[in-house]
């Protein structure tokens, strides 16, 4: 039964269907799907993956896997037994030179402080007292755009909207802008992606403590990172900040911030995990949303019209408007459903476990994949179409775990209305500022990585309204 049935569409409306990769040969051996994994791990997954519920498999002849396609599995991972499941070592090798032991791989004891420590910097409250400043950001972007479009040059709305993100990512964690080190942190992003984030076989199977070929490389670029990193908090410190006066940004909350069990503050090292985590996962994921929002759109004008008629008539000022931007929103929420920015959640198992009636042994792979979920022809209708109209009433919402764009449970993202915040401000005062045109006909595939990046950037026309 379809989770999302009764969403209204015109008949006479034709529906898009974006592209996706083909489905992947249900004979592909361990190491056809290695290769296939080091280009883009959602090109591995073959029709079955979009059909069954639990889908069996050996992990390169060492252990059980299992992709899981039901809620009810999910949640028991997720939510129910969440403590018997840990980051994989593949997972934890590719991710901490980046983050560290930040929110985002940190586990136990270690995670349980860091997301006390933090809630209170990213409740619906605190993240309002920072929409100024992307307001601020997306103003000066759609000023820029228009000169760009004045001079009659195409656009490349993929890098503008990194620009874009990684500009209100600096001022609302730092309070001052990224023109001196945007390049920079742009350039440590794509080092690392292009050439130590993805996966190498040894990667995959060698425990955690065991170093892989490519640790040595990545402890080198970690140095280099964090240094960086300490660069821009002693920049921040410097600027300082008035006795007694509010909480002006990201740092200033995650720098006054105490666990409320023990009061214990965030140590240098940590802060620093932090606000790589923060920079990083605020930047990139958002980024790479609105450019496939603004794919989608382009290839969709009927749907952009309608973002661009309820941008126009709401005169998006900030954050008081979001409740009217009904369809605004539900444009992200059918992005994030087609294009999820995390799409593969891989979890090990600690300790035995029975999951969906199904001996579970320690080490064990679990991989939940929001690309596969959020396609599963069991719990979508049109699946594989572009419908935001299923987002909006009377369409029964989908079922929780069905729908992961930020994770669930207890490790559900930290910023995920911060994110969503930004991004349904971006795409409404955008589309209300530009009819956004495609020039470049040849389709633009997704690539799984670290996120769900596109396979290139297309080149658009945008035309001041």
């Amino acid at each position: 039964m379809s989770i999302a049935e009764a969403w209204d569409i015109p008949a006479t409306r034709r529906r898009l269907v974006p592209p996706h990769p083909p489905r992947a040969p249900e004979g592909m051996s361990a190491f056809e799907r290695l290769a296939a994994m080091r280009v883009s791990a959602i090109g591995t997954w073959g029709q079955r993956a979009y059909e069954d519920d639990i889908i069996r498999g050996r992990f390169f002849f060492l252990r059980s896997s299992f992709i899981l396609n039901t809620p009810d599995a999910i949640r028991h991972v997720l939510v129910d037994n969440y403590e018997n499941y840990s980051r994989t070592p593949a997972g934890l090798r590719v991710l901490r030179p980046m983050l560290g032991e930040g929110l985002l791989i940190a586990e136990g004891k270690a995670w349980k402080h860091q997301r006390r420590t933090l809630a209170p910097a990213f409740t619906p409250r605190a993240v309002g007292t920072l929409v100024p400043h992307m307001v601020a950001v997306i103003d000066e972007t759609i000023a820029a755009l228009r000169k760009a479009a004045a001079a009659g040059g195409p656009a490349d709305l993929r890098e503008t909207m990194q620009r874009m993100t990684l500009e209100i990512a600096g001022r609302t964690m730092f309070s001052f802008g990224m023109e001196r080190h945007g390049a920079t942190l742009r350039d440590f992003v794509m080092e690392y992606a292009e050439h130590l984030a993805r996966p190498h076989f040894l990667d995959l199977v060698l425990p955690a403590n065991w170093p892989a070929p490519r640790d040595l490389a990545r402890s080198r670029f970690r140095k280099r990172w964090t240094k960086f990193i300490g660069m821009l908090m002693a920049e921040r410190r410097a600027a300082g900040k008035q006795d007694g006066a509010p909480a002006r940004d990201l740092f200033d909350l995650m720098n006054a911030a105490r666990d409320p069990e023990t009061g214990e503050a965030f140590s240098e090292a940590q802060l620093g995990d932090q606000v790589a985590t923060m920079i990083l996962a605020g930047h990139e994921t958002t980024a790479t949303a609105l450019f496939w929002a603004l794919y989608l759109l382009a290839l969709d004008p009927v749907a952009q019209e309608q973002v661009a008629s309820e941008a126009r008539q709401v005169a998006v000022a900030g954050e008081a408007d979001l409740e009217r931007l009904k369809f605004t929103r539900a444009v992200i929420d059918e992005t994030m459903r087609l294009y999820p920015p995390a799409f593969l959640i891989a979890r090990a198992a600690i300790g035995p476990d029975v999951l969906a009636g199904i001996a579970i042994k320690k080490h064990d792979v679990i991989l939940i994949a929001p690309w596969l979920l959020h396609r599963h022809e069991k719990l979508w209708r049109d699946p594989n179409a572009f419908v935001p109209e299923r987002f909006l009433a009377p369409a029964p919402p989908p079922d929780r775990f069905a729908y992961l764009p930020f994770g669930v449970g207890a490790r559900v993202c930290i910023g995920a209305h911060f994110a969503l915040v930004e991004a349904t401000l971006a795409l409404a005062k955008l589309i209300a500022a530009f009819r956004v045109t495609l020039l470049d006909k040849e389709l633009v595939m997704p690539v799984g990585v670290v996120t769900t990046q596109p396979d290139r950037s297309p080149v658009f026309a945008i035309t001041p309204r």
